[in-house]
């Protein structure tokens, strides 16, 4: 399942565009005064730091507050990504993101309704898998539009993000959270919200979540996360999983001390200093895979899907869902049938004779989809729904432009219809009066989730229940779904749940 999970990357990238068209707002916050942009749908502000710079003796720290400014600050132009693989050919990296990095890089942009009041506010937590992306590649101006004020993050990533050794331990103070620096850095710029999105015209007790993918998978862990209760209000994941393998400390430990060795340092015997010392392209180059939020025993204490289990998680309003390609995150060569059914022991149950049946990629594929998506999101859906309500969706369509060689949705590819707005790498001209239709559904649905705390919107989209089992499926037909691929995730739970060291009580 790690391997599963490890394959999770955001790949859209939705970016800005509108022409300037008012004096440019200005806007205090607790760390100096904002000079921003007015476009004809949004005031903007970007590259506004939400805490320090994690260089130097606070990399791999808990993140602390912004450092003050004299004067007034320029939130015109993006800021940097934290430090990631990028192309050499300067295109979008699996995440999205180009252009230059940093360790300084903890800042977000807003995107603030024109004479916005008390307005709903939505955080973007990005995709990547942990390891790409930036919180500059998405526009939300529709949203503002609409009259949301939309936040968007960056986070510390990969082995900057999340690492652990034993020295880092040592050398943490007494209870202090350890490992999982990128959710930290999450929390911090919720809390950063909370103490200033006034001054933007938002509501900090009408605070919406929303993520993709490892975004997705950083807001279940937020769920688990009693440090984050109360910076949130209600939560939105797409294509986030649900079912986490709990690899603790220890485990993280060992994988730090590997990384040690890469970067030519002695193991677990290397110090604090050494490994801060250690140039940031290096730990990128060097630092391998796998990376994401775990059980620090501090401040992330239990898995989500063990917090969920048990019924421990943050109980707010939950939209949840998968698209029906996730698997074009196998790459075009998934394994074979056989490797399918060890990697994902359901694969060889009666559940899937149709799939094996038809032979080729068809069994590894759905296999896939299923264990690390569709199954998932049905069970926290379930977990979730006996406190306040959740809602499950499905996502199928496929844009005009992909058709006919392309016949699911894959991973990503409903973002562009969230934000409604195409970004860099789709031209106009590609967009079909479908594709706006869709965008125009599911962006109001999202928009409306945000304002009430129910997706009232031009769908009828029921309450999940486990009993009822009903989800909405957006696609070329978009409705209520009852039972769907049941007998294929029941299959998943029987196989997988097992193996995640759940709750007996």
């Amino acid at each position: 399942m790690r391997r599963a999970i490890a394959f999770i990357a955001g790949i859209a990238a939705l970016t800005l565009g509108s022409a300037a068209c008012a004096e440019a707002p200005i806007v205090r916050v607790e760390s100096g005064e904002l000079v921003g942009e007015a476009t004809t749908r949004a005031n903007i502000f970007r590259n506004v730091p939400y805490a320090a710079p994690p260089v130097g003796p606070l990399r791999w720290a808990p993140p602390q507050r912004a450092i003050a400014w004299e004067g007034r600050r320029d939130a015109t132009k993006n800021g940097p990504s934290c430090p990631q693989r990028m192309n050499a050919n300067g295109t979008p990296n699996g995440g999205g993101a180009n252009g230059p990095t940093s360790e300084d890089c903890l800042q977000l942009n807003v995107f603030a309704p024109l004479k916005a009041k008390k307005a709903p506010v939505m955080v973007w937590i990005h995709g990547g898998a942990h390891t790409a992306g930036a919180g500059w590649v998405y526009d939300g101006q529709n949203f503002a539009r609409d009259g949301v004020v939309v936040v968007s993050i960056n986070y510390r990533l990969g082995p900057l993000g999340y690492f652990a050794h034993p020295a880092l331990t040592r050398a943490a103070g007494a209870g202090e959270p350890l490992g999982s620096y990128g959710l930290m850095d999450q929390i911090a710029a919720l809390e950063w919200v909370k103490r200033n999105i006034a001054a933007f015209g938002g509501d900090p007790g009408n605070v919406t979540v929303f993520g993709e993918s490892a975004g997705g998978m950083s807001i279940l862990h937020l769920l688990a996360t009693p440090k984050a209760k109360g910076l949130f209000h209600k939560a939105i994941v797409q294509s986030g999983g649900g079912w986490f393998e709990p690899d603790g400390l220890a485990t993280k430990e060992k994988e730090g001390a590997a990384v040690a060795e890469k970067l030519g340092l002695p193991g677990a015997s290397a110090s604090a200093e050494q490994l801060r010392a250690a140039p940031a392209d290096e730990l990128i180059a060097k630092g391998g895979g796998g990376y994401g939020p775990f059980p620090d025993g501090r401040l992330v204490k239990e898995t989500p899907t063990q917090a969920l289990a048990a019924g421990r998680e943050i109980d707010v309003p939950l939209i949840i869902g998968w698209n029906s390609g996730e698997d074009s995150l196998m790459g075009p060569r998934p394994p074979d049938p056989a490797a399918a059914a060890a990697r994902f022991p359901a694969a060889g149950s009666p559940a899937y004779a149709d799939e094996a049946a038809q032979g080729g990629e068809r069994l590894p594929r759905a296999a896939f989809t299923d264990a690390v998506f569709g199954a998932p999101a049905r069970w926290v859906a379930a977990q979730a729904a006996d406190g306040r309500p959740a809602w499950l969706y499905h996502f199928s369509y496929v844009g005009g432009r992909f058709r006919p060689a392309m016949t699911t949705a894959a991973h990503a590819a409903e973002i562009q219809y969230v934000f409604e707005y195409w970004g860099r790498r789709t031209p106009e001209s590609a967009i079909t009066d479908e594709d706006r239709a869709m965008a125009k559904l599911m962006h109001g649905c999202w928009v409306a989730f945000a304002k009430t705390g129910a997706p009232t919107c031009d769908v009828a989209w029921p309450k999940y229940q486990p009993g009822k089992d009903q989800l909405v499926e957006f696609g070329d037909q978009s409705g209520v779904r009852t039972g769907f691929r049941d007998p294929k995730f029941d299959a998943q739970e029987a196989a997988l749940l097992p193996t995640l060291a759940l709750p007996t009580n």
